[in-house]
C-alpha cells in the first residue's frame, strides 16, 4: 500500500546511507532498485488503469503524471514540455509523499538524491513499453528548491535500437 511504502521509504534510504559512504553510490542504488520496481510495476499499471496506447511523448508524460502518480502515490504532478523537439518534459510535484516525514537532508548528505527511486521506477516502466528515457531530478525541495521537478528526456523508441543493429 502507498501508506506503508511512504512510512518505510525513509528507513530504506537511512539504511543505504549507512551501507554506502558516498551519496553517488546511494543514488545509484536507489535508481537500480526503482528500475526493478518499474519493470515489474508496469504490468500492474496496465492491468488496473485501462489506458490506451499513447501516441506521443506528450501523451506519455501526461499519463505518467495524471494516472500513474495518482494511482501509486496519490499526487498529480503538473507537466511541462521543455524542448522544441517535444521529447523533454518536467513533472513538477507540489507535494511529494516520499518526503512527508523528512524535514531536510543532513549537510554531509548534500548530494544525496533522496527520491531517486522514482527516477528508476519511471525509467524501468518506460523501457518495458519500449521507450528509452533519461530520468533525473532537476529540482528538489529537500535541497532548498522551490519545487520538486523530475526531468524526463525520451531518447528514442527502444525498438529503434534493434533495427539499427541489424
Amino acid at each position: 500500500s502507498r501508506e506503508l511504502f511512504v512510512l518505510t521509504y525513509g528507513a530504506l534510504v537511512a539504511q543505504l546511507c549507512k551501507d554506502y559512504e558516498k551519496d553517488e553510490d546511494v543514488n545509484t542504488c536507489l535508481d537500480r532498485m526503482g528500475y526493478g520496481i518499474g519493470v515489474r510495476l508496469i504490468d500492474d499499471f496496465l492491468a488496473h488503469s485501462a489506458v490506451k496506447k499513447c501516441r506521443s511523448y506528450s501523451e506519455t508524460a501526461d499519463m505518467i503524471a495524471q494516472v500513474a502518480f495518482k494511482m501509486y502515490l496519490g499526487v498529480t504532478p503538473s507537466v511541462s514540455c521543455n524542448s522544441a523537439a517535444g521529447n523533454e518534459f518536467s513533472l513538477i510535484l507540489d507535494k511529494n509523499p516520499l518526503v512527508d516525514f523528512v524535514e531536510e537532508l543532513p549537510a554531509e548528505r548534500a548530494s544525496l538524491c533522496y527520491c531517486n527511486l522514482l527516477c528508476g521506477v519511471i525509467r524501468g516502466a518506460l523501457e518495458m513499453v519500449h521507450l528509452a528515457a533519461e530520468v533525473t531530478f532537476l529540482q528538489d525541495r529537500l535541497k532548498g528548491d522551490a519545487v520538486t521537478e523530475i526531468g524526463i528526456t525520451f531518447l528514442r523508441k527502444a525498438e529503434d535500437r534493434k533495427h539499427k543493429r541489424n
